[in-house]
């Protein structure tokens, strides 16, 4: 098994609650890197204004740390370019992702019911704007959001196995 994954996808995709049950599966440590979003982005976001590169930039460094620092992780991260996967495998060359692919108007609904979230719905158009899929060189599978959650963690397991 890998050292460390990261569930990747648009707001509303699914990648926390894939991201927690993938690591219980697999008896890793789990971290949403929501939390680990420092309080400006996370204001910026509020407020309805997306992050830039700059902004994003020690947010992926810390990811790429968490995952580098433990023996075994799952990280929920949007993860959305590819540049951002790169910055992630800078510290953690080793990770796997499982991207989480959904319709805008399924996770638009899931964003909707989230009020306590800081990522608002207006946001949503704009991380599909900005959405590269997994390249066939990265490590990695695309795996149908819309599906039941145990169905995506069996189906990422079956990969994650295969891939040994």
């Amino acid at each position: 098994m890998p050292d460390s994954v990261v569930v990747m996808g648009v707001a509303g995709s699914g990648k926390s609650t894939v991201g927690r049950a993938l690591a219980d599966r697999l008896g890793l440590a789990y971290v949403d890197a929501d939390d680990l979003h420092s309080h400006a982005s996370v204001a910026k976001m509020s407020g309805g204004l997306p992050l830039d590169d700059a902004d994003r930039a020690p947010w992926l460094a810390s990811v790429g740390r968490w995952l580098s620092e433990r023996d075994g992780g799952v990280a929920a991260c949007s993860a959305l370019r590819r540049r951002y996967r790169d910055a992630i495998r800078e510290t953690a060359p080793d990770a796997v992702f499982v991207h989480l692919s959904a319709r805008l108007d399924l996770v638009s609904g899931r964003v909707s019911a989230r009020p306590d979230h800081f990522m608002p719905v207006d946001l949503v158009e704009s991380q599909y704007a900005a959405l590269e899929p997994l390249e066939a060189d990265e490590d990695g599978l695309t795996v149908d959001a819309g599906q039941a959650v145990d169905a995506i963690v069996d189906e990422s397991l079956r990969y994650l196995v295969q891939r040994r």
